[in-house]
C-alpha cells in the first residue's frame, strides 16, 4: 500500500498579540508565486482585512530565499495548451496583480521581512508592501530582460517605490542590487543583520499596533489616493480627510491626552 503524500502548507500565519505574521512556505522553490500561493494570500490578506484583532501584518519567508517571482515551471508547462497558454497566463496575471493591490487596498499596513533573494515578482510584493526591513544579505532585481519576458507588472510597483532612472536601471539590466542600494533608492526601510529582519519588523510592526487602528486605516487609504492625483485635487482631498479624520473619537481622546499630558485610550473609532 502507497504512503499517502504529504503536502506542505504554502502560506503559513501565525498571530504576535495584534500582529499577524505571514510566511511563504515554498523554500524549494524559493518561495516562487504559484497559483496557489497567490490564492493563499489572497484569500489570507481578505480575512485579515476584517479582522478587528489584527492591527499589523508582518510577510517573511522561509528558507534561503525571499521570493524568486513567478513559478516558470508552472507556467511552461500550460505552454502546450491549444492557445499556447495565453488564457491561463492572462488569469494568473491578473490574480496576481490582485493579490498585489490587496496589499495596498489593505486597511492595515503590511511590512515585509526580507531575508534573501526577492526578484521579478518577489521584488513587486517587497515594493507592493508599505515598509520593508532587509537583511544585508537580501538582494533585489527585477531580471525578467535577461530570459526575454519584460518584468512589466513588477514594474507598477517598483515604479511607485523608487525614482524612473533608478527603476529604469533595474528592468533594463536584470543586475541584483545590495540591500543597501534598496535602502538608498527607497525600495526598502532600514537594513539590519542576517537573521535580525524578522525581529526588527515585528518591533516596528509593534509600535504601529499601539497607534489609533482607524487613525492607520485612514491615512494610509488616502496616502495611496492622494499620490495620484494633482496638487490640487491631492490638497483639496487631503483637507476633507483631516476634517473627518478631526471628528472621530480618537482623535479627539488623543488631542486630549496630548494636552493632558497623558497616554490616549484609543476606540478604533
Amino acid at each position: 500500500m502507497n504512503a499517502p503524500v504529504r503536502t506542505m502548507r504554502v502560506l503559513l500565519r501565525e498571530n504576535l498579540d495584534d500582529v499577524a505574521v505571514l510566511t511563504l512556505n515554498r523554500p524549494d522553490a524559493r518561495n516562487s508565486l504559484s497559483e496557489g500561493l497567490i490564492a493563499a494570500l489572497t484569500e489570507m490578506l481578505r480575512g485579515i482585512a476584517d479582522d478587528k484583532s489584527i492591527r499589523v501584518v508582518v510577510l517573511g519567508a522561509n528558507g534561503p530565499g525571499f521570493c524568486a517571482g513567478h513559478d516558470m515551471k508552472e507556467m511552461t508547462a500550460r505552454r502546450s495548451d491549444p492557445d499556447r497558454g495565453r488564457g491561463y497566463f492572462k488569469q494568473l496575471m491578473d490574480s496576481c496583480s490582485a493579490m498585489m493591490q490587496s496589499i495596498v487596498h489593505l486597511p492595515k499596513p503590511v511590512i515585509a521581512a526580507v531575508q534573501g533573494a526577492a526578484s521579478a515578482a518577489g521584488c513587486q510584493l517587497v515594493a507592493s508592501c508599505d515598509l520593508a526591513i532587509a537583511s544585508s544579505a537580501a538582494k533585489f532585481a527585477t531580471p525578467g530582460v535577461n530570459i526575454g519576458l519584460f518584468c512589466s507588472t513588477p514594474m507598477v510597483a517598483l515604479s511607485r517605490n523608487v525614482s524612473r532612472k533608478h527603476a529604469m536601471e533595474m528592468l533594463l539590466t536584470g543586475d541584483l542590487i545590495s540591500a543597501d542600494e534598496a535602502q538608498r533608492i527607497g525600495l526598502v526601510n532600514r537594513v539590519v543583520p542576517p537573521g535580525a529582519e524578522r525581529d526588527e519588523a515585528l518591533k516596528l510592526a509593534r509600535q504601529i499596533a499601539s497607534k489609533s487602528a482607524l487613525t492607520v486605516k485612514i491615512g494610509k487609504e488616502a496616502f495611496y489616493r492622494q499620490l495620484e492625483m494633482n496638487l490640487v485635487d491631492a490638497y483639496r482631498y487631503a483637507s476633507d480627510v483631516m476634517v473627518e479624520n478631526m471628528l472621530a473619537r480618537d482623535a479627539e481622546e488623543g488631542i486630549g491626552a496630548f494636552i493632558d499630558k497623558r497616554t490616549p485610550n484609543w476606540e478604533d473609532r
